[in-house]
């Protein structure tokens, strides 16, 4: 990716190509002619050759907040404050739900498994008919 024309980085080569990729996927013409069928690669030509022209539009004053309006959520928590959460969170969260799960599914089996059984007895026997 050594050569990519007149733009000044990777990044907005890429952005610029996708863009106008875009444009030729909705019906556009292309401003070269390759023995590339490829829309995607049709449109990176044509950035790298600079027949796309682009505008940076600088960053307007209000767009960025002041430095009284950022917040920093963890501004007034200190050390001492930190402690164990009440309710699991996170990966302690996932993994009781899915022990809940397991134990769920565990005692469903073994209800099934006395279901079939149906004349054993609970020690593994199987009831004598005879007596």
């Amino acid at each position: 990716m050594d050569s990519i024309g007149n733009v000044d980085s990777k990044f907005r080569f890429v952005i610029l190509a996708s863009k106008r990729a875009k444009q030729l996927l909705k019906g556009a013409k292309p401003k070269v002619k390759g023995k590339s069928r490829n829309l995607i690669r049709i449109a990176q030509t044509e950035v790298k050759l600079g027949l796309i022209d682009y505008e940076l539009i600088p960053t307007r004053k209000d767009d960025i907040p002041d430095q009284d309006e950022r917040v920093f959520v963890g501004a007034d928590i200190g050390p001492d404050d930190i402690g164990e959460p009440e309710a699991p969170v996170g990966k302690d969260l996932i993994e009781e739900e899915a022990g809940k799960e397991v134990k769920e599914d565990l005692e469903d089996e073994e209800e099934e498994a006395e279901e079939e059984a149906g004349g054993e007895l609970e020690d593994g026997l199987k009831e004598d008919k005879d007596e």
